[in-house]
């Protein structure tokens, strides 16, 4: 099963429409900046937290840069969820100027 990407741009689009975002690196990582919404599952606990994803609708999956989201989506595609990879990753939302949020909390 192939993982599709989406990027910042279109990522944008999604949060506007209340797609639920998944940051899968680690809680330093995402307390130094994260996209506004995401929600926190590191991705070593990706697969004891399956309950946490939407069963009915895609979400988006971000990291650092693309890579350890895109095998958590290999992960969840293959456990029947719906994911979407975003290419670049944190790197690319913080490349094109778009606000991030500093902490522990999504927003």
């Amino acid at each position: 099963m192939s993982v599709s990407e989406v990027s910042v741009d279109e990522l944008e689009s999604a949060l506007q429409s209340g797609a639920p975002l998944i940051d899968v690196r680690e809680i330093d990582e995402y307390q130094a900046g994260h996209v506004p919404g995401a929600v926190l599952i590191p991705l070593a606990s990706v697969p004891s937290a399956l309950d946490q994803f939407p069963a009915d609708r895609r979400a988006y999956v971000i990291c650092r840069s693309g890579a350890r989201s895109y095998r958590a989506c290999e992960f969840l595609l293959d456990n029947g969820l719906e994911a979407v990879n975003v290419a670049g990753g944190t790197l690319a939302w913080i490349s094109s100027g778009r606000e991030t949020i500093v902490g522990d909390q999504p927003a």
